[in-house]
């Protein structure tokens, strides 16, 4: 059909209204990172700030943020008892250094939106995950994901044992498959690090400062010396550089 000169014919496209986002982490350092990368630019800006779940909840109230940026490990209230309240006011974007799978698991089934590590994204990446949980897409980084198979493979490995077992369930020894049921663990007991060991060794290998791990963990920037110290020995490095390097198997 031939248009007539007065038909403005179809509507421009109008670029996507610009998210308002509110960014919740316990360390001042890492809301000061987030908040000047993702203000003021076309596609996204934030409103609010909040040190932890308490504040973040008082802050949606007020200010109706698109998406909430919540950080898992914060005092007083945690993300994780945050996460409920704050779902009823916008959606909410785990955005942490913890990747424990119980932790990712929780989240998720409490209703997260998404679930991202630091250091596992470009800035891109972190504005179109925050896209993707405002329009109802799940969005999961991959350190995220490792841990939730993980476990599940482990949950499959322990159902099986059980179905097998004959009598004495304690003083059965698995076979080395179960008992490395993913890369961190399998690292782990090769260095024969602790648990909270491995965890500060992550930390370490994302880039972050004794001072951001203290703040990370609850802890104080002396045990985080110490638990390094201990690192070091048993991967027998003298640097992080180094230590990082074996951790990720690159050295």
């Amino acid at each position: 059909m031939r248009q007539h000169a007065h038909d403005p014919g179809p509507p421009p496209a109008f670029p996507p209204a610009r998210l308002r986002l509110l960014v919740a982490d316990d360390n001042p350092v890492v809301r000061a990172g987030l908040t000047a990368l993702l203000t003021d630019r076309a596609d996204t800006t934030v409103v609010a700030q909040a040190a932890d779940g308490r504040e973040a909840y008082e802050a949606a109230l007020r200010h109706r943020p698109d998406v909430v940026l919540l950080d898992v490990r914060m005092p007083g209230v945690d993300g994780i008892s945050a996460l409920p309240h704050l779902l009823r006011l916008a959606p909410v974007m785990m955005l942490t250094y913890s990747h424990e799978a119980e932790t990712v698991r929780e989240a998720l089934r409490l209703g997260a939106g998404g679930y991202l590590v630091h250091g596992e994204f470009t800035a891109e990446q972190l504005v179109r995950a925050v896209r993707d949980v405002h329009e109802g897409r799940p969005h999961v980084t991959p350190g995220a994901t490792r841990a939730l198979l993980a476990e599940l493979r482990g949950s499959a490995s322990a159902h099986t044992d059980s179905q097998l077992a004959v009598a004495d369930v304690q003083n059965t020894i698995p076979p080395p498959s179960q008992l490395q049921s993913s890369v961190g663990q399998s690292t782990r007991s090769r260095f024969r690090l602790s648990v909270r060991e491995a965890e500060i060794m992550d930390l370490i290998a994302s880039g972050m400062t004794n001072q951001q791990i203290a703040a990370a963990c609850f802890i104080s920037e002396k045990t985080v010396k110490n638990h390094i110290n201990r690192i070091f020995a048993k991967l027998q490095t003298t640097t992080r550089s180094q230590a990082t390097a074996k951790w990720l198997g690159v050295a």
